[in-house]
């Protein structure tokens, strides 16, 4: 069984930045894609980031591209989310996420999830 706990979720500014971590235990994700999704108040969970398997392909929702990274580090099964230029709209909580397949946008392709973190961008 996978477990994912999330850390570095808190309060900043708009402008500031925020890292966010996912480690990983149960067994190894190193053929796996992860992915960072989060979910405000009253709206659907959607997809934030992802990255492929060996992190050589990521993806971003519009909204974030520019502003969000995406990397892992397979050798201590973590996955980061590196979040420059917070907007008050980025406000959520953000969940770490595991896909058993190697690459993944989706949300239905991933069958684990972390507890959540959450992020909030004051004005």
């Amino acid at each position: 069984q996978v477990q994912l706990v999330e850390s570095g979720g808190g309060l900043v500014q708009a402008g500031g930045s925020l890292g966010l971590s996912c480690a990983a235990s149960g067994r190894t994700l190193s053929s796996n894609a992860m992915g960072w999704f989060r979910q405000a108040p009253g709206k659907e969970r959607e997809i934030v980031a992802a990255i492929n398997w060996s992190g050589g392909s990521t993806y971003y929702v519009d909204s974030v591209k520019g502003r969000f990274t995406i990397s892992r580090d397979n050798a201590k099964n973590k996955v980061y989310l590196q979040m420059n230029s917070l907007k008050p709209e980025d406000t959520a909580v953000y969940y770490c996420a595991a896909s058993p397949f190697p690459i993944a946008t989706s949300s239905g392709s991933y069958a684990y999830w972390g507890q959540g973190t959450q992020v909030t961008v004051s004005s």
